[in-house]
């Protein structure tokens, strides 16, 4: 079986779009998912499936839809793939401060034209690199100060995104090698 870890957007936040995690584990194991693991109440869940990962994203979101009457974006990602973006973060050293940084996972690869675009766009001291279907961040300062949102990259992508600060997705990949 293959480590899977589903990203939710927008729970949780403002005691909006109110999900419990062991709620949410629940309704992960009626889908049918193995060793179902929850982390923090921002919507992260590993789980293991050899389902593919579009196919996972769209089951999630039915299911989150069905049981609570409102939308959840869910993105899907292997263990993997996670671990191997942690490679490719061009802001991450030994001396950055992890605190600064964020990773947002798009939902697909944006088309040409929206990555040409993007790459207009700069809101200096915060910086954004975008490598397939990950866009790693800087910030200067606080990420919910920084224009580099998750709405600013969906709307000049064209697509579904959704963001964790830099130690959630460290814990996310200790979390997955168990």
């Amino acid at each position: 079986m293959n480590k899977k870890i589903a990203i939710l957007r927008g729970i949780n936040v403002g005691g909006k779009r109110k999900i419990l995690m062991k709620d949410l584990k629940l309704l992960c194991e009626k889908l049918g998912l193995d060793q179902i693991e929850t982390y923090i109440q921002s919507g992260n869940i590993l789980f293991n499936s050899d389902k593919d990962n579009s196919e996972l994203e769209k089951v999630l979101y039915e299911a989150i839809q069905d049981k609570y009457g409102f939308q959840v974006p869910v993105i899907v990602r292997n263990s993997e793939e996670l671990k191997f973006q942690v490679t490719r973060n061009p802001f991450f050293d030994q001396k950055t401060d992890i605190t600064r940084l964020h990773l947002t996972f798009l939902k697909e690869k944006p088309k040409k034209e929206n990555l040409i675009k993007i790459q207009t766009y700069n809101h200096e001291p915060d910086k954004f690199q975008l490598v397939d279907k990950e866009v790693f961040i800087y910030c200067d300062g606080k990420y919910h100060q920084s224009k580099l949102s998750n709405n600013f990259f969906e709307k000049k992508l064209n697509v579904g995104a959704t963001t964790r600060n830099w130690k959630t997705v460290l814990k996310l990949i200790e979390l997955s090698e168990k």
